[in-house]
């Protein structure tokens, strides 16, 4: 189907809607009688926007920064949350290495240029509004927090306490602290 809003054709939303979801144009002109063009042109948007192939992240949408939760691919724990915004994405995208955007610095940051703990990026997912990111990363060295483990290491991950929802506290996730 085409991009361009403005030239779909009947025959194309037809059979876009038939396709992908099961629903037959006829039906919804004819029978129920209502035909919203511009309802329609934003309906299509977030539809291709959902459940297109397109890549289009939507940066606009919060402020120019898109939060991107980072995953060891090999084990699914979350090792941490950062910011990004299109120049670290593209930086990723084309060294594979995670860059990011560091919010109390103002600038670009690729992990592991000072602490050598680089973050090899294997996989990126987005979410289904295209606003939300997961770099599914390989570590290339101990871990991804400043904060350091009670051997004097950086830990492997900055989520190392969890919330112990009976008593309302943190504590140390076993074999974390």
């Amino acid at each position: 189907m085409s991009g361009d809003l403005e030239r779909v054709s009947y025959w194309e939303l037809r059979g876009f809607l038939n396709v992908t979801l099961g629903v037959h144009m006829d039906t919804i002109l004819f029978q129920e009688r209502k035909f919203d063009l511009m309802n329609l042109k934003y309906n299509y948007a977030a539809i291709d926007l959902e459940e297109g192939l397109q890549f289009r992240p939507q940066f606009d949408k919060r402020g120019g920064l898109l939060p991107v939760a980072v995953q060891e691919i090999d084990t699914g724990q979350l090792l941490m949350l950062a910011s990004i915004n299109e120049e670290a994405l593209q930086k990723t995208i084309q060294t594979r290495l995670a860059t990011f955007w560091s919010t109390s610095r103002n600038q670009l940051w690729t992990k592991g240029e000072t602490s050598g703990d680089a973050l090899r990026v294997d996989n990126i997912l987005i979410d289904c509004d295209q606003d939300a990111l997961v770099y599914q990363v390989t570590l290339l060295g101990n871990g991804v927090c400043h904060t350091f483990n009670q051997h004097g290491k950086h830990r492997k991950a900055c989520f190392y306490r969890e919330m112990n929802l009976a008593k309302n506290n943190i504590q140390f996730i076993k074999g974390m602290r």
